[in-house]
């Protein structure tokens, strides 16, 4: 399903808009921001309703971007792709009898009445509904019990890292895992799924042969994964940073040191919480995780460790950088200040003579037809016999 809203907005009842736009939120997305802000935390007003009713979604502004619904249904023997185009018609029909897993994927969050639509066939949460349309969410796992005929169901939040025109950006997927059901919403620059889709096609992989919280692991282990390139980039950063400081530090190779310090914190407050989560999906028993995908989240628990450790370690690199930087701008100071230093106690012996020989009074000396050349001969040697003695003592 995909859709191109124009730009007008559906009218919205008083109150209503303030449920999607003051409702707390850290933004963690450098590339959203100017480079010198803070993360903020906006709190929402005293007394504002938490969550989002599923009937006032529709009462909330559109906005301008595409939406793509995508529903993938799929057992060891069959599977079928398809791009839904009347969302409401899809979900009127029930899932095939031969589909053990369905996964339905959203692309875009700028359609209100496509998450009404899945909220109210899968009877999803206020709570987690406005954790959905507010993208700024911390990782996070939180589990929904089963309410008469709808079961329980694990509303899972992780945080991508991406780069964008030379910028980081941090985004948001959000998931709802069911029996035999996985739901997934992603905001207006969604992440490539091609190779997860590619591998449940593929017949006889281990995908296909395994349950929906299986694909729940393969998703994360895909996020996670997707952390080491990026860090490795990083890493080749610090080591041109590196060669810059020790041969032509500059002003610009601070900005620069700074600049990776900030970003590397930005991809520490996505990643941090995303080990947490992925630890307490590993632990934790419930109905919808298979003991199959708990055992294949122990890996994904130890690349998410990794990633931490080596954020921490380019972190204290950046930071050692820095201090680098002063003290080698601090030591070229220090040399041009010596050399002054030398140049002016070489012209005080000469200053000296100059004086004593340019006074307005007579001198015995001046009279003899040498003094002139003799002043300058005994000036030569006083700065040669000078340079000589600093070289000895190792100041030059």
């Amino acid at each position: 399903m995909r859709r191109t809203p124009g730009r007008g907005a559906r009218g919205v009842a008083p109150g209503a808009h303030t449920e999607r736009v003051i409702r707390g939120s850290l933004d963690e997305a450098v590339g959203d921001t100017p480079a010198s802000d803070v993360p903020r935390l906006t709190m929402p007003a005293p007394g504002t309703a938490a969550g989002i009713e599923t009937a006032d979604l529709g009462k909330l502004a559109d906005g301008s971007g595409p939406v793509t619904v995508t529903c993938i249904d799929y057992c060891p023997d069959q599977v079928e792709i398809r791009e839904v185009d009347d969302l409401r018609e899809f979900l009127g029909h029930h899932r095939p009898a031969w589909s053990h897993v369905r996964w339905i994927n959203v692309d875009g969050l700028d359609q209100m009445d496509v998450i009404q639509a899945l909220a109210e066939k899968y009877g999803l949460h206020p709570l987690a509904i406005e954790d959905v349309v507010r993208t700024h969410e911390r990782a996070k796992a939180e589990d929904f019990p089963g309410q008469e005929d709808q079961p329980g169901r694990l509303f899972i939040v992780a945080r991508t890292i991406d780069q964008r025109d030379g910028r980081l950006h941090s985004d948001q997927l959000s998931m709802f895992l069911g029996r035999t059901t996985l739901l997934t919403f992603q905001g207006a620059h969604p992440q490539d799924l091609a190779p997860i889709r590619q591998r449940i096609a593929t017949s006889g992989s281990r995908l296909r042969e395994n349950d929906v919280s299986f694909l729940l692991y393969v998703l994360l282990d895909g996020i996670v994964d997707r952390y080491f390139p990026i860090l490795e980039r990083y890493s080749e950063r610090l080591g041109e940073v590196e060669e810059e400081v020790l041969e032509r530090p500059s002003q610009s190779t601070l900005e620069q040191i700074h600049r990776v310090k900030r970003e590397l914190l930005t991809i520490r407050r996505a990643a941090w919480p995303l080990r947490e989560l992925i630890g307490h999906l590993q632990r934790e028993r419930h109905e919808t995780l298979s003991p199959t995908a708990q055992t294949y989240l122990r890996d994904v628990h130890d690349h998410a460790v990794q990633i931490i450790d080596l954020i921490e370690s380019y972190r204290e690199i950046a930071s050692s950088l820095a201090e680098t930087y002063v003290s080698v701008v601090s030591n070229k100071t220090n040399d041009v200040m010596k050399v002054l230093t030398i140049i002016g106690t070489i012209f005080i012996p000469l200053t000296f003579l100059a004086g004593v020989y340019g006074m307005n009074m007579p001198i015995p000396e001046n009279a003899s037809p040498l003094a002139y050349p003799f002043f300058w001969v005994v000036c030569g040697v006083v700065a040669t016999s000078m340079v000589v003695w600093f070289r000895r003592r190792g100041w030059l």
